[in-house]
């Protein structure tokens, strides 16, 4: 699927199907398939992109990330990341998020080229990695260099608004040769800013809400991921009336 040349594009991190669904019909122009939401997404299961493919007319990205915390990756779980990728491409997805960095701080050129190649015709955004390196104009150059599509980035701090500055100077050295797309903690209540002062055309968010579970008898002394921070009787799932007020301010 060709994606249609908009002014503005708001794209949705979306942790299951139900959220995908949700999203499209609020009115999001693209959504980031995800599955770890506390990990800050780790690549779906085949079914879960399988069926979001046959629910959505919008374009679908996967995440491709075999585990949380840090990007830099052993020779299995490289391997890992391009038969993911292969199988998205066998699917019609649209295209994929991915990354890998070097141990230094630097970007994997290697690695991140050989991604870059192997998803072709995909389109490919460099994840939040780039967050993480040690010198993001650097960075820039080199993504650009080996064909990355786009960059999503919250300009090298928490939240986009963070890194506002660091965003519109990256949107300036890219000279619309590569796509800058600002993401994390993009809400209504920033994304005008945001994109006034980066002069960003796409945006990332994730627009959710915690949904409570159904469950009437809750164990109160089991949690299942064995961390008793993360919530065992309640999930994220994608909010049609965030989505509709990011849209409406971003299309103001």
């Amino acid at each position: 699927m060709l994606e249609k040349k908009l002014d503005r594009m708001l794209e949705i991190c979306c942790y299951s199907v139900q959220s995908a669904v949700i999203a499209e019909q609020a009115g999001a122009n693209r959504i980031e398939l995800c599955a770890g939401v506390y990990e800050g997404g780790t690549t779906p299961s085949l079914a879960t992109i399988q069926l979001v493919k046959e629910k959505l007319s919008i374009p679908v990205h996967v995440i491709i990330r075999p585990r949380g915390a840090d990007f830099c990756y052993s020779d299995v779980e490289f391997e890992c990341m391009k038969k993911d990728i292969l199988s998205c491409k066998e699917e019609g997805v649209d295209g994929v998020v991915s990354g890998v960095l070097l141990t230094d701080g630097k970007i994997d050129i290697k690695r991140t080229k050989e991604l870059v190649d192997l998803a072709k015709p995909m389109s490919f955004t460099f994840h939040r990695a780039f967050d993480m390196v040690e010198n993001h104009i650097d960075a820039l150059q080199e993504l650009m260099e080996i064909g990355v599509d786009r960059i999503l980035t919250s300009g090298g701090m928490q939240t986009a608004e963070e890194g506002i500055e660091l965003l519109a100077e990256l949107v300036e050295k890219a000279d619309n040769k590569i796509i800058i797309m600002p993401g994390s903690g993009v809400n209504e209540a920033n994304i005008a800013k945001l994109k006034e002062v980066t002069g960003a055309k796409e945006f990332h968010c994730s627009a959710k809400k915690l949904v409570q579970s159904k469950m009437k008898y809750q164990n109160p002394n089991i949690n299942m991921g064995g961390e008793g921070s993360i919530p065992e009787f309640e999930y994220y799932e994608a909010d049609a009336e965030k989505i509709k007020k990011v849209l409406n301010q971003l299309n103001a």
